[in-house]
């Protein structure tokens, strides 16, 4: 079966990475943005998250933009207009992408024709790295038993924590790496070995500090 391609995909270059499974809220201002996450959400067809190496997410005056060539599809789960001019979306990442040609429009718009990537096999957390996994189920109970509902949380059920790929795109998420080191965890195709590394850097970042993230 020969991966799926898209053709002039949307794409939306950040200071941050999504990771499939992960949640993105965005305020939406520039009119190069407004036009299209208008069209997305009325066909329900998704844009591309980017990390940026150069640039802003706002753009400057005379400034170039570069961004990784692998991204990750956003879906639009709810859109509102506080006021002109201004669009909240939350969204959720689907799958990778690679970016096969890139285009820079007259307004400012970037798209691309990407090919999707395999998405992550289910592979069991092996016995050496539950104690990851239970650190994440812990502090998701931390945070309801605060009394965080579900729509607050920085991660949304279903709860896969016997899955690698899952439990290293939330843990990813949630350490205060850097945006390169979060952008090398996405772009591993091996969702054990991205847990692997999530889990050294989550001991990493304990021994330096009593908290968690």
């Amino acid at each position: 079966m020969s991966p799926l391609t898209l053709s002039q995909l949307p794409l939306f270059p950040l200071g941050s990475v999504l990771f499939p499974g992960g949640l993105l809220p965005l305020r939406i201002f520039e009119v190069r943005y407004l036009d299209m996450v208008r069209k997305c959400h009325q066909a329900g067809a998704p844009f591309g998250v980017v990390a940026l190496t150069q640039g802003h997410e706002v753009r400057q005056p005379g400034e170039t933009e570069s961004f990784h060539s692998v991204g990750t599809l956003a879906r639009i789960d709810e859109l509102s207009h506080p006021q002109p001019g201004l669009m909240m979306i939350r969204c959720r990442g689907t799958e990778r992408f690679r970016i096969d040609q890139r285009e820079q429009l007259r307004h400012g718009l970037w798209v691309a024709d990407v090919t999707q990537l395999d998405p992550d096999q289910t592979v069991p957390v092996p016995e050496d790295l539950k104690p990851t996994a239970d650190a994440l189920a812990n502090l998701i109970g931390t945070l309801q038993a605060q009394g965080l509902a579900t729509p607050d949380l920085p991660m949304h059920p279903p709860w896969q924590l016997d899955d690698c790929g899952w439990v290293a795109n939330r843990w990813s998420e949630l350490l205060p790496l850097p945006t390169d080191a979060k952008q090398r965890l996405m772009s591993l195709d091996n969702p054990l070995l991205r847990l692997e590394l999530a889990s050294d850097m989550l001991a990493r970042y304990q021994i330096g500090r009593s908290d968690t993230p």
